[in-house]
């Protein structure tokens, strides 16, 4: 089926209000991240927007699911942390996205995905969690009244959805945000072509950083998504193919303003949860993202720092939680403080490293 008729489809075939509200599930991985990266660093919100609306509509037609899009958290949090620069982190994610079609494009991710153990990716995506948890206590700590409020609006909303806690708090933020600018000013997205300076591409902070992605890639946006696609939605969709899809997406949208982006099995997970059965759930998340980045750019910029500290605390804290499911909780806390204190590539490296010592030795 073509691309425009895949699309007609879903206006006839979308399931109310599962579709609609399954939409959000998904936004909650993405919009704090997002958010965070626009206030905190050079990246510019309008294209990402922009981005993830049109990756959401054109990877939900090509699965025919409800597939993820989302940013590649381990390069965000290093981004948000201030250990990569706007040009690291676009390079970094070019060097993920080169390798991820490679890998997927030859069929090689399965035999990479059983290389690389399941403490390991658990013990990164630790790592990032407390990296972003170390960030999310520094920006709280510029006015715990106001992260005060924050923390009880996520409880609160924590009892009806665990989920939704941290996108709450963004409304709130975005409320507050578009009280003290006084209205939105809609403007037309800017595109550019650029790419990093060929010596951001050889640092040693960038290198490191696209292979701790890779561990996370890997593990969750390729092998796991691929398990989760299956079971909830019978789709035919491997490792290899989301990886080629991870390549391709950001070979081409991060020279034009993108973050680095993949598929993700909390985006797939959540998307179920709230009620999520067709793509054109995609195409809903899509939409929204295009209106944002077309009416809601300027209230970024605004945006309440101490709230924004308290939902990464909240996505950290997500994100941690997932690290706990492993079957070697030494391994995997070991690699996640290496990486706290050393950096996710070292982390990486190191616990591959033990891993391998293990299974050989135990």
């Amino acid at each position: 089926m073509a691309f425009s008729e895949r699309i007609a489809s879903w206006t006839t075939t979308v399931e109310f209000p599962g579709d609609v509200t399954g939409a959000v599930g998904d936004s909650v991985t993405v919009v704090p991240v997002v958010v965070a990266l626009a206030a905190l660093s050079e990246v510019a919100l309008a294209p990402v927007l922009v981005w993830f609306g049109v990756s959401q509509v054109v990877w939900g037609a090509r699965y025919g699911v409800p597939v993820s899009v989302e940013p590649m958290k381990a390069l965000a949090a290093l981004a948000i942390a201030g250990s990569l620069t706007a040009s690291g982190l676009a390079a970094a994610g070019l060097l993920a996205g080169g390798t991820l079609l490679v890998a997927g494009a030859t069929g090689a991710l399965g035999s990479l995905s059983r290389f690389v153990g399941q403490p390991v990716v658990r013990g990164v995506q630790l790592a990032v969690a407390l990296v972003l948890f170390e960030t999310a206590l520094d920006l709280a700590a510029t006015d715990l009244a106001l992260a005060g409020a924050a923390i009880a609006v996520a409880a609160l909303v924590a009892v009806l959805s665990v989920r939704a806690s941290a996108l709450a708090v963004v409304v709130i933020g975005a409320a507050l945000a578009f009280a003290e600018t006084g209205g939105i000013s809609p403007a037309i997205p800017a595109f550019a072509f650029a790419l990093p300076s060929p010596d951001v591409f050889f640092d040693a902070g960038t290198a490191q950083a696209a292979v701790g992605q890779l561990a996370m890639s890997v593990g969750n946006a390729a092998v796991a998504t691929a398990l989760l696609l299956d079971e909830y939605f019978d789709a035919d969709a491997t490792a290899d193919d989301l990886a080629t899809s991870m390549g391709a997406m950001n070979l081409l949208a991060v020279p034009l303003g993108a973050i680095p982006m993949c598929h993700g099995s909390g985006g797939v997970a959540g998307k179920y949860a709230f009620g999520a059965r067709t793509a054109a759930a995609n195409v809903v998340l899509g939409v929204l993202y295009l209106l944002a980045a077309v009416l809601a750019v300027g209230v970024v910029a605004a945006f309440p720092v101490a709230m924004l500290g308290v939902v990464l605390a909240a996505v950290a804290a997500q994100l941690g939680h997932t690290s706990l499911d492993t079957d070697q909780y030494a391994l995997t806390l070991g690699v996640g403080v290496v990486g706290l204190l050393a950096g996710v590539g070292v982390a990486f490296v190191a616990g591959l490293v033990a891993d391998h010592a293990y299974r050989r030795f135990a």
